[in-house]
């Protein structure tokens, strides 16, 4: 296989350059602000094993950029609000690369630096999803 152009931790090393990053203790105290949306752009399978920030909003990474463009069939109302924007991910990769994404399209946000992965051991609130009986 020949050598990539950039590799992907060039990319979010260039990604988090540029951005706004949130430190976990600081995404924290966020947590019910009603000026703030924290937005979950982890795989629904990550979720249900690890939880999620209570009153998060979850947008699967494949879909952040048509669900913020309000010109896209699938914008989501969320995203039309005047409201600080948080992003995270697991490790603060994904959600890095996104927030890069939507800041050259114009849309403000930031991220949680290092993602969920301390978030509960920083003291932060973890919502657990009910399993369901069968």
């Amino acid at each position: 296989m020949a050598k990539l152009k950039t590799s992907a931790a060039e990319m979010v090393a260039a990604a988090r350059a540029r951005i706004e990053e949130v430190e976990t203790a600081d995404a924290i105290k966020m947590v019910g602000d009603p000026d703030v949306v924290i937005v979950d752009i982890r795989d629904v399978r990550e979720r249900e094993r690890g939880g999620f920030i209570p009153g998060s909003f979850h947008c699967p990474r494949g879909m952040v950029e048509f669900w913020v463009d309000p010109d896209s069939p699938y914008f989501k109302e969320v995203f039309g609000q005047d409201k600080k924007f948080v992003f995270h991910c697991a490790s603060g990769w994904r959600s890095a690369l996104s927030v890069a994404t939507l800041q050259d399209m114009g849309f403000e946000a930031a991220h949680i630096r290092e993602g969920f992965s301390t978030w509960e051991e920083q003291g932060g609130p973890v919502e657990r999803v009910a399993k369901s009986e069968k």
